[in-house]
């Protein structure tokens, strides 16, 4: 499963282009800022208060510096620390092109549920719901199934984040985008079929005519 998850931030990391300011949810999106391009320059947001994130800190953390999740993290040395009030500024007036998070289910019209299953703890929204509202780009990265059940669904079971929010999805088994028509494969990972794919999905797919193999390098 770790594999999966270094395949899917791969992936996403192919996804912005120089100078672009993204924010990063928390989980499996904080591991995108580890693969982005040498030749590149994206800067990361955190909804926390700072522009700048970097890896995932792995060895002698600094403890003053962590993502909106509460992990320890690195920051570029361009990095920009600020309050929330300021942070919720950027997201709610349109400055973050993108926002990566994670799912727990995604309806084919594009409705998010990522933030809680009724009866369990939680933390709670944090920043979800504004970063749904305010960037032009909603980009889900996720497994596609949870223990054999489809996250991508005719329609979300769970309490909804934000509605017809998300515009790409990239799982495991390939890359797909939220249309006005429903959800489109335009990449396949080599190790499913579309057969695969499907099977794995509780709505129906549509199969873009220029699809291409899902690379993860």
């Amino acid at each position: 499963m770790a594999d999966l998850k270094v395949r899917i931030a791969k992936r996403c990391a192919k996804e912005f282009k120089d100078g672009e300011f993204v924010n990063l949810g928390i989980g499996l999106p904080t591991q995108v800022a580890d693969y982005i391009p040498e030749d590149i320059m994206v800067t990361f947001h955190s909804e926390n208060g700072f522009a700048g994130i970097d890896a995932v800190a792995t060895e002698n953390p600094d403890v003053d510096i962590i993502n909106s999740g509460g992990t320890y993290v690195t920051a570029v040395p361009r990095v920009k620390y600020f309050d929330t009030a300021e942070s919720f500024g950027l997201v709610r007036g349109g400055h973050v092109k993108a926002t990566v998070l994670g799912a727990m289910e995604v309806a084919e019209n594009g409705d998010l549920a990522n933030w809680i299953v009724p009866g369990k703890k939680v933390a709670g929204m944090g920043g979800a719901m504004d970063l749904c509202a305010g960037c032009p780009e909603v980009i889900i990265v996720m497994l596609h199934t949870q223990k054999g059940t489809p996250k991508i669904k005719k329609q979300c079971s769970l309490p909804l984040t934000a509605e017809k929010c998300v515009s790409k999805i990239i799982t495991e088994m390939g890359v797909m985008e939220v249309r006005e028509d429903g959800i489109w494969v335009t990449e396949l990972h080599p190790d499913y079929t579309k057969e695969d794919i499907q099977a794995a999905t509780d709505c129906e797919l549509h199969f873009d005519p220029n699809m291409k193999a899902m690379e993860e390098e």
